[in-house]
């Protein structure tokens, strides 16, 4: 018997693995043809439209480099799949090659799954693999709390099973999110322990499954979160096979939930041949009106008392069609807003037809009560426009039209400047807000607006005029009547948004398959507007113009001290009717001027600072 030595045995142990990896790498050179020089094996990313790297014979010493398309697809595109989405689209922009490599739907496909492994369906559309993989990356729910030492961007927890983000609503408590797949999650406000061991109160940061199958939701259509005690969720439910009858058949229903358990407290069913998909709440809680779009685009509406939901007992409602769908059956609406006292309709062809139901929202929106008539409220009243709608927005007593130009138009109240025209008069109709274009999201809520845009670089930025009370304008305490730059960190790939009294959230998540797509303004209506534009040539009434600049001018004359004039000045420029670079530009002049002048300290560029 013959003993080794403990190092002769680990010397055996290292050429034994020597051995073995050279085996390897000599069956790795038999199969693929490659060399190994001094400095290694090198693979060179080549083109066929680019062509062969110019001088790469010339080098010596080095190997002969090979393409990378010599490799098998599926072991490129499984080594693509394991980047970062946003590297996968940066290196599909780097030749011809790779865009189509990385644009594959086996790349997506492998990316979606890593990124939701529990997504079993690719879900619909033309792409559907990148398309999920792409609503899944982008997705997330952010919220800035008006009150409160801390004013920063924060993130909500983020569910595992939501495919994508579609749509959200804040309630008294908690956050409601509906994804792609019909799945309605519950995100709950909790007491949490910090990294610290602290007790500390977090929005959004546990969440729980209310529902599936849901198709849309609402609750009280106030801007006030308080009053949003009962959750409405359009739904559809499989219904057992009735006598005489083979199978079950799918039914539409609404179900409703206490917003504070997510309890189910009522649920009515409809018959199987009406298919809804939108569902909005209009009136008070004891006359409470369901307004449900059909596919066809018909409105049905039923009236529920809220105050009795609670009691354990069931009757019957009745369904009716909408008096906008009874005397106007041509009509196809496609999208419907509401408040607690008006309903708005936008059809197919891009028309707008308003229900108002109190004389007192009807006079700040209109300007007169001419044509209000108290014992026909359901009567549509049509919005006259100069161009096709795409999307609007409805508060209290005032309204923000999107047109298929990208132009706003804003309409009512105007008491706190919430309109964005720099003043602070009513206008009785569509107002277009000429130094606004092409809007992403717009919102309006009590006495305030915000608008969601995108620059030229592609970078997101939050503006919004009105009341600036308690916060709800970042910024701006005082307010402002025209439409200025907030201090919010917008997400990149925001794309929906709305304010309480407590927060401001944001909706981030990407549908490469829908967007708005804006067309270009005809010539002859560019030259047509008072806005200025590279093709406009000179303004329509430069007198006007040059009236509103005079006045400016009193107005900083009146003011007592440089301080003031400052202020007045930034104030102006917020009136102007210029872009919002330009906007920055001059507020951060007359910022770095007045302190220069040792009135302020350094802060933000705003008025308020």
């Amino acid at each position: 018997m013959v003993w080794e030595r403990p190092d002769d045995e680990g010397r055996s142990r290292d050429g034994a693995v020597k051995m073995v990896r050279k085996s390897r790498r000599r069956r790795l050179q038999k199969f693929t043809g490659l060399c190994r020089q001094e400095e290694g094996l090198r693979v060179k990313r080549s083109c066929p439209s680019c062509g062969p790297d110019p001088g790469g014979e010339e080098k010596k010493g080095r190997g002969n480099p090979i393409s990378v398309q010599l490799f098998p697809p599926e072991l490129v595109e499984h080594i693509i799949s394991f980047l970062p989405v946003r590297d996968v689209v940066a290196l599909g922009q780097t030749c011809h090659y790779f865009h189509e490599v990385c644009d594959a739907e086996g790349v997506w496909r492998r990316i979606c799954r890593r990124l939701s492994p529990r997504l079993r369906e690719q879900g619909s559309g033309v792409r559907p693999w990148k398309r999920a993989a792409i609503l899944n990356y982008t997705k997330g729910l952010y919220f800035q709390a008006f009150g409160g030492r801390r004013r920063c961007l924060s993130k909500s927890v983020a569910p595992l099973l939501a495919h994508g983000y579609r749509r959200f609503l804040p309630t008294k408590d908690h956050v409601f999110i509906l994804d792609y797949t019909g799945t309605l999650f519950f995100l709950k406000n909790a007491l949490v322990s910090s990294t610290l061991g602290q007790i500390q109160w977090k929005r959004a940061c546990r969440y729980v499954v209310l529902c599936r199958g849901a198709k849309d939701f609402a609750s009280d259509p106030r801007c006030d979160t308080v009053y949003r005690k009962y959750l409405y969720v359009l739904a559809t439910r499989e219904q057992p096979a009735v006598v005489g009858t083979t199978g079950s058949r799918a039914c539409d229903c609404v179900e409703v939930y206490l917003q504070s358990s997510g309890q189910r407290v009522f649920k009515m069913t409809f018959h199987h041949s009406m298919s809804f998909k939108q569902i909005v709440l209009v009136g008070q809680e004891n006359q409470r009106a369901l307004l449900l779009l059909t596919e066809e685009g018909k409105i049905y509406s039923l009236v529920v008392n809220e105050t009795q939901l609670d009691q354990p007992r069931s009757y019957t409602v009745q369904l009716a069609l909408r008096k906008v769908s009874r005397c106007l059956p041509h009509l196809r609406v496609t999208h419907m807003a509401s408040n607690q006292s008006s309903t708005l309709y936008i059809t197919d062809q891009g028309g707008v037809y308003f229900e108002v139901h109190t004389p007192g929202v009807y006079r700040d929106l209109f300007g007169t009560l001419q044509a209000f008539d108290p014992l026909d409220q359901q009567m549509p009243l049509a919005l006259s426009l100069p161009a096709k709608i795409l999307f609007c927005a409805l508060g209290y007593n005032h309204l923000g039209l999107v047109d298929e130009f990208g132009r706003i138009f804003m309409q009512g109240n105007n008491r706190y400047g919430q309109l964005g025209t720099g003043d602070k008069m009513d206008r009785g109709e569509p107002t277009q807000v000429h130094y606004l274009q092409r809007p992403i999201a717009l919102w309006c809520g009590l006495n305030h607006s915000l608008v969601l845009s995108q620059g030229s670089d592609f970078s997101k930025e939050l503006l919004g005029c009105g009341c600036g009370a308690g916060g709800r304008l970042p910024g701006w305490p005082k307010g402002s009547a025209s439409f200025v730059k907030l201090h919010v960190k917008v997400p990149l790939c925001a794309c929906s948004l709305c304010s309480t009294r407590e927060c401001l959230y944001m909706l981030s998540s990407h549908d490469i398959e829908h967007h708005p797509t804006y067309r270009d303004l005809p010539a002859s209506r560019v030259v047509g507007t008072p806005e200025p534009s590279l093709g406009a040539g000179a303004p329509q009434d430069p007198g006007g113009a040059a009236r509103a600049c005079e006045e400016y001018l009193s107005q900083i004359h009146s003011c007592p001290t440089l301080q003031d004039r400052m202020e007045k000045m930034k104030e102006i420029v917020g009136w102007m009717p210029l872009m919002a670079a330009q906007k920055d530009f001059f507020w951060e002049a007359l910022d770095m001027l007045q302190r220069a002048a040792g009135g302020v300290g350094p802060g933000p560029s705003t008025p308020e600072s």
